[in-house]
């Protein structure tokens, strides 16, 4: 049964330091009004307590019993366990916190819980950019198709989700797809975290403009700056996303190097994409240079930004020819233009993570029901 067809409800969380926001879900879209309550992350009982009368009234809500509990949180955790580590933005979990456990005790239905850059990605692979791409491939006459995805989300942190061949991809300790702990390519002894964040942006826009950080502007007042509707120091804001999107582009090439698939970019700062995205894909398509002079490109593949009009055309065309088997009369198609396509979230971020929570709950109880009886 597809998934946008699936009569199950499952009910998920939007994770925030500040505010908890829960939501009915049944075939990949909400059948509830939101439900929002403070986080209180630096008192653990008041914490918990909300999260149990969050989803205690978003089940009063729910056309009908739900069938699990399905959310973002962050880590570090053992999310296969449902057990929360020592946290940043929620302080008063330490020494290990069984939450899907207790979840599953008070509600008596499965609990699952994932890292939100992972559930962003699975989203936009389920409903989101992955089949936006194939459809596109589709309407073109192309017989290319894509079956894996790589994302990354810009905001408060730096954080990414890996899918492969339509399954999440979460490693051995639940830690896959960390991108912020790779290096800074601008400035190498700090993780990329630290030039792909609001404090990043901030900080060079800053620097540039020779202002303290603390008089800075939000990102989105830096946009306005960059892009001449609001007054300001317009290079300072131009080169405060240039810089981020050449910090993300390093570490995308790094793991697209492994993933070999398409790539897509959500968070809170991806509405600048303008100001960033060409840096990004001039990162990705760039070279190194060996100790002989000679120049070898970034990737093993030509990356197109899908944004642009003229490049997504020569994406979707690729290189198409028909070939003929040596030695007889067969013919093949052959298409020898290895390419990646990346562009931004066709979902919007908080419901690809919605998306991705409601859809990794169905297949996981689908995966515990098993095969059906013959």
């Amino acid at each position: 049964m597809s998934l946008a067809n699936d009569p199950r409800v499952v009910m998920t969380l939007d994770a925030g330091g500040t505010n908890f926001r829960f939501c009915g879900m049944r075939g990949l879209q909400p059948v509830t009004e939101v439900v929002a309550l403070p986080s209180n992350g630096d008192h653990l009982d008041r914490c918990l307590s909300n999260i149990v009368e969050g989803f205690s009234r978003t089940r009063e809500l729910c056309p009908e019993p739900p069938a699990a509990i399905s959310f973002a949180f962050p880590g570090p955790a053992d999310y296969p366990a449902g057990i929360i580590g020592d946290l940043f933005n929620l302080p008063a979990f330490r020494g290990g916190v069984a939450l899907g456990p207790m979840l599953e005790d008070r509600f008596q239905i499965p609990a699952f819980i994932n890292n939100d850059g992972d559930l962003f990605v699975y989203g936009e692979a389920i409903a989101g950019f992955l089949p936006y791409v194939n459809g596109l491939l589709e309407q073109a006459g192309s017989h290319k198709r894509y079956r894996n995805l790589f994302g990354v989300t810009l905001g408060t942190g730096f954080g990414g989700g890996i899918v492969r061949d339509g399954e999440l991809f979460v490693g051995d300790n639940s830690m896959a797809g960390e991108v912020w702990l790779l290096r800074n390519k601008v400035e190498p002894s700090l993780n990329a975290e630290e030039g792909v964040s609001i404090r990043a942006v901030r900080r060079v826009f800053a620097e540039k403009s020779g202002i303290p950080f603390e008089r800075a502007p939000e990102p989105k007042d830096i946009f306005e700056i960059g892009t001449g509707n609001a007054p300001g120091d317009r290079a300072a804001a131009v080169e405060a996303f240039r810089r981020m999107g050449e910090v993300v582009g390093d570490a995308m090439a790094n793991a697209l190097t492994l993933t070999d698939s398409l790539a897509v970019i959500g968070g809170g700062l991806s509405g600048a994409w303008p100001l960033f995205l060409p840096s990004v894909v001039d990162e990705l398509n760039g070279s190194f240079t060996g100790h002989d002079g000679r120049h070898y490109s970034r990737l093993a593949s030509k990356v197109f930004n899908l944004e642009d009009r003229d490049q997504r055309e020569t994406f979707l065309k690729g290189d198409a020819r028909v070939i003929t088997v040596p030695g007889g009369t067969r013919t093949l198609r052959y298409d020898p233009l290895p390419r990646i396509g990346i562009g931004m979230s066709r979902l919007g971020t908080s419901e690809a993570v919605a998306v991705g929570a409601c859809a990794f709950a169905l297949r996981k109880l689908d995966q515990r029901r098993g095969p059906a009886s013959v």
